[in-house]
């Protein structure tokens, strides 16, 4: 007893706690002193317990020991009810009741093993019930419910192994504001989820509130599982938009001004999910960036775009295997070709030259030129002026030291 903490020693009743304070250390006893001065009285509050109008100690086993009945603890400073616990031959088998300014705020049935079993509520301290649930052995099972002080539904569950199964929740003006749907109907008769989850003939059309009753969402359910989503700004405008399908996803973004920023198209499989393509776009709607992807993830073509419509770059990646190559070819804003030249993909950020890589000028006349061996180490470089004539053809070695390239 000599290491039992303070939180601990203000929850047993007098008694107990005097023979705690012959026991423990001085040191301890020391500390109880000084957090009795910092602690609210609450804290430290004694409970007196009866049954059948008897005294009893719930914290001794010999005062409870056969009894049956129903214990009522009260504070003694205030004589308030605080707790009930229904006894049965000494154990703790029953109903359980707690209570703030004489009215029960919790209650709940618990079984031979102490766990929750049967239904459980909560109140709010004018009575409102806030919450009903029903427990199988320390597991919430079946439809919970919850409420808003004011009685409005605030949100419905339901619970099933292995866990919470389906969902509705609901603003205080009682607007649905979220929704999980189930594989089968399951949270009648408060919410017709048969019919928004889509387990009709027709898909379930649902729009989902903020506090204001401002419509924020708009989803589409077919068989329980959804396949539309489109979220709103303020403005009413759209934010987001995501479809699915059996074999895909397609993913688009929008800003407030309601101009598409992006798209993403993604590959549904049973093992999950993998981009196949990806969009973005400029402030203004133009599209500046276009990827693309095989069934494997690798990537397949890398285009980005001028503002000016222009093609900017274009990557095309070789079909896959360990020595995969990409060809990049980068433009002037013109349209003109800037450059082009392949690599040998190494890595997912590692690209080593290849072959004959070659750069033009705005004209689209060729204005240098670079070989490089199967190590990616530069071998020769030649370069041209605007007219077309040779100004550099150099031999370049390992250490960096070049010469003019014998002819």
């Amino acid at each position: 007893m000599a290491d039992l903490p303070a939180s601990a020693m203000a929850a047993l009743p007098a008694c107990r706690l005097a023979r705690v304070r012959r026991a423990a250390s001085p040191l301890l006893v020391a500390s109880v002193a000084l957090l009795s001065l910092a602690a609210p009285p609450a804290a430290w509050a004694v409970q007196d317990c009866e049954l059948d109008g008897q005294p009893i100690n719930p914290n001794n086993g010999n005062s409870t020991a056969g009894k049956t009945g129903l214990m009522r603890c009260k504070d003694r400073d205030s004589g308030e009810i605080v707790r009930e616990h229904q006894l049965q031959n000494g154990a703790y088998l029953g109903i359980v009741r707690y209570y703030e300014n004489n009215k029960v705020v919790k209650e709940h049935s618990v079984n031979a093993r102490g766990n929750r079993e049967g239904q459980a509520r909560e109140f709010s301290p004018t009575g409102q019930l806030l919450y009903q649930s029903s427990y199988d052995n320390g597991r919430e099972t079946g439809l919970a419910r919850s409420y808003y002080p004011n009685g409005q539904l605030r949100r419905l569950t339901f619970y099933a192994e292995p866990g919470e199964r389906a969902s509705a929740e609901f603003t205080e003006r009682g607007q649905l504001s979220a929704l999980r749907c189930g594989d089968k109907p399951m949270l009648a008769p408060l919410l017709d989820d048969a019919r928004l989850c889509g387990f009709g003939a027709s898909p379930g059309q649902v729009e989902l509130f903020d506090t204001k009753g401002v419509v924020r969402s708009r989803l589409v359910f077919a068989a329980g599982k959804r396949v539309r989503a489109e979220n709103l700004y303020d403005n009413g405008k759209p934010a987001s938009l995501i479809e699915t399908s059996a074999t895909q996803r397609i993913e688009r973004r929008w800003s407030s001004e309601g101009v598409q920023r992006s798209e993403v198209v993604h590959l549904l499989t049973e093992r999950g999910s993998s981009r196949q393509r990806e969009q973005e776009f400029s402030e203004k709607g133009t599209l500046v960036r276009d990827r693309s992807w095989n069934p494997a993830g690798e990537p397949v073509r890398d285009q980005s775009f001028y503002l000016n419509g222009q093609p900017r770059s274009t990557s095309v990646y070789g079909e896959g295997g360990d020595a995969r190559t990409v060809e990049i070819t980068e433009f002037h804003d013109n349209g003109k070709q800037a450059s082009i030249g392949r690599y040998l993909v190494t890595s997912r950020v590692r690209q080593s030259p290849m072959g004959t890589h070659q750069r033009f000028g705005e004209d689209g006349r060729l204005r240098a030129e670079s070989s490089y061996d199967d190590k990616g180490r530069i071998t020769r470089e030649r370069t041209w002026d605007a007219s077309g004539k040779v100004e550099r053809d150099d031999e370049v070695f390992e250490d960096g030291s070049r010469k003019a390239f014998a002819r």
